[in-house]
């Protein structure tokens, strides 16, 4: 009985391909009895795993979906494109899975050997997903605020400010959300006694201090609620977005991120954009221009600036405009 324990794993690994296993087929690759792969495979349902058997000679032994999700068992390369595949999804704009993405990642790279997490970690740096814009947070910053949730332990973190000044918070962490194509952590800040939200992008260094608490009442159903109704430390300033695009409307319309505003046609070829936005001007300036047509910016100032800028740095790739000299 000794090796029951071990041999469940791997008769669950097998399993776990989508194909009918012969129970003579699997008795070979397990070293035993075809009637030890029948008491085995009672164990399993006995566990909650769905396994089916069809009889004839295509029939076999195949792990089926129940009612909920049994545990998992993979190999090391399955886990590591699927802790890849977590930190991919965390990071894009899709609705919905970015916060699940987050909570999974930090299950996964808890329970990785110290090798796997290399792995994952080299080919997370050497891969880029495409972003909704403004700045990104580290993963690893990501899942390790995840595991303070989750576990309900005070953390210790560098913060930096909008001027990039940086300050040690010590904080009780109750909730991770994502908005507005940022992360934000909730938080109860110790030394400032006060809540706060954090933006995840600008924090460093979050170290858990095995402290546990127990949360205090957040003013707020939860912390997405929270977040979404502060408009300090996190957000960016709201200003008028006031834009004439060359290009039919319903071609623009949905294309300028979540919330665009009215897009109001002009004309046939032409419409217009008048809105209060609170979105970063950079991310702006790069979803107008992979709309691939004219436009005029008539305010902001920032998305003005910024787009005069991208001009000036692609004049100087293409030998346009002479490269500016410090000493000028």
């Amino acid at each position: 009985m000794n090796g029951t324990p071990a041999r469940l794993l791997r008769l669950l690994s097998l399993l776990q391909t989508p194909r009918d296993w012969p129970g003579s087929e699997l008795a070979e690759r397990l070293g035993v009895t075809d009637r030890t792969v029948r008491r085995d495979i009672d164990r399993l349902r006995d566990l909650g795993y769905p396994v089916t058997a069809t009889l004839g000679a295509t029939g076999g032994y195949r792990l089926v979906a129940g009612a909920a999700m049994p545990p998992l068992l993979v190999e090391d390369d399955e886990a590591v494109a699927i802790a890849v595949g977590l930190r991919a999804a965390a990071g894009t704009g899709v609705a919905g899975i970015e916060e699940a993405s987050v909570r999974a990642l930090a299950k996964v790279e808890q329970v990785l050997p110290a090798k796997l997490r290399r792995r994952v970690r080299v080919l997370a740096t050497a891969l880029t997903s495409p972003t909704g814009g403004g700045p990104a947070a580290d993963p690893d910053v990501l899942t390790t605020l995840a595991a303070t949730v989750t576990n309900r332990e005070r953390v210790r973190f560098a913060y930096r400010d909008e001027a990039g000044a940086e300050t040690r918070r010590n904080a009780e962490p109750v909730g991770l959300v994502p908005a507005r194509r940022r992360w934000y952590l909730v938080g109860y800040d110790l030394d400032r006694a006060g809540w706060r939200v954090y933006r995840a992008d600008r924090i460093d260094r979050p170290q858990p201090t095995a402290a546990r608490f127990t949360p205090r009442p957040l003013p707020a159903a939860d912390a997405a609620a929270y977040v979404a109704g502060r408009r300090t430390d996190w957000g960016s300033p709201t200003f008028r977005l006031r834009l004439t695009i060359h290009a039919p409307a319903d071609l623009v319309a949905g294309r300028l991120g979540e919330n665009p505003g009215e897009v109001v046609a002009i004309d046939a070829d032409t419409c217009r954009i008048d809105t209060p936005r609170d979105d970063a001007p950079e991310w702006l300036a790069h979803r107008l221009l992979g709309l691939g047509a004219d436009f005029q910016v008539h305010e902001p100032p920032e998305l003005i600036a910024h787009l005069r800028a991208i001009a000036e740095r692609a004049g100087r790739a293409i030998g346009a405009n002479p490269p500016h000299r410090a000493d000028a």
